[in-house]
């Protein structure tokens, strides 16, 4: 009798590790062509498009979300400018929306752990891959600079206003605001407001993706270490504010520029290192579309999506 406290601990703590396990869902059934990384998707008038990093901007297209085919490229040849920041053409994380009745893409061009990076715009009227036309840099960084131009995402708030926000290996998150007319910075305000940081050096916080839902806008970010397969650490947190431009905090309160952030996803089971997210709005509701690294197919990058729920506090969660 006197093990059984010692038996009803242990039990207690398996159970409690067997639920945090089941904290998260397994992604939704997608087939095909899904090794992808840093995904974005939209819905056109025809199919599904996904793209994603590298060849520039790999493209997939589906007609029921769940079935992905390999459909070329969003560029058919490099624009000249690519150049300047990344010696192989490369591009990362697209962000795709259709504003106006044209289709934008965001990217970003730039070698791994470098600051000399750019974010480029293009613009298509079908959305189509082969069918981009670049309209060259929107935003772009320097060695000397404390933050990297990488991973764009287009936000258009309540009141029509256009922001990108942006970053950062280095001191996390920042935001411009942009001219709807063209598409690029903005020609009177040039604030850069900083949305997200991290006390540990350096400081990274990636990938942001910001919505509106309710009263709020909603900061998804990835945080720790992408690109290593299965050793990746990567983890989706978000926090909300009232503004576009900040304040962000998370369910706690805690600001995301003092390293605030409510997990929204993390690794579980075979899903190791979820991240590069972006979110799409579609007919049975919010989606979170990332990538994950599968370990069991040896680290693959694949893709991975979710629904998005809401709950009573008006925190999301996936399902």
């Amino acid at each position: 009798m006197r093990r059984l406290p010692r038996i009803v601990a242990a039990a207690a703590s398996v159970l409690a590790l067997t639920a945090a396990a089941l904290a998260y869902p397994n992604p939704g059934r997608v087939t095909g062509d899904v090794v992808v990384h840093d995904p974005t998707m939209i819905r056109t008038s025809s199919n599904y498009v996904l793209y994603s990093t590298h060849g520039y901007l790999e493209a997939r297209t589906s007609t029921d979300r769940i079935t992905f085919t390999r459909a070329g490229s969003a560029f058919r040849t490099p624009p000249s400018w690519w150049r300047t920041y990344s010696s192989a053409n490369d591009p990362w994380a697209p962000d795709i929306s259709q504003q106006g009745g044209r289709y934008l893409m965001y990217y970003a061009v730039s070698s791994f752990g470098s600051n000399n990076s750019a974010i480029g715009l293009a613009t298509s009227s079908t959305g189509q891959p082969g069918t981009w036309s670049d309209q060259g840099v929107v935003y772009a960084t320097t060695t000397s600079d404390d933050h990297n131009a990488i991973d764009p995402n287009l936000l258009v708030d309540a009141s029509g206003r256009w922001w990108l926000s942006f970053g950062s290996y280095w001191t996390g998150i920042r935001m411009i605001r942009l001219d709807p007319a063209t598409g690029k910075r903005h020609s009177s305000d040039r604030t850069l407001y900083h949305l997200a940081t991290r006390p540990d050096a350096p400081h990274a916080v990636e990938a942001p993706d910001i919505i509106r839902h309710g009263d709020y806008y909603y900061l998804f970010a990835s945080y720790d270490r992408c690109c290593a397969g299965t050793s990746s650490t990567y983890k989706i947190k978000v926090g909300r504010s009232t503004s576009p431009t900040g304040p962000y905090v998370d369910r706690a309160g805690t600001p995301m520029l003092n390293g605030g952030g409510t997990m929204v996803l993390e690794t579980h089971g075979a899903v190791i290192g979820p991240g590069g997210q972006s979110v799409m709005s579609d007919v049975d509701g919010d989606l979170l579309v990332y990538h994950y690294y599968d370990g069991n197919a040896g680290g693959t990058p694949k893709l991975g999506v979710n629904l998005i729920g809401w709950d009573s506090a008006g925190w999301p969660y996936v399902y």
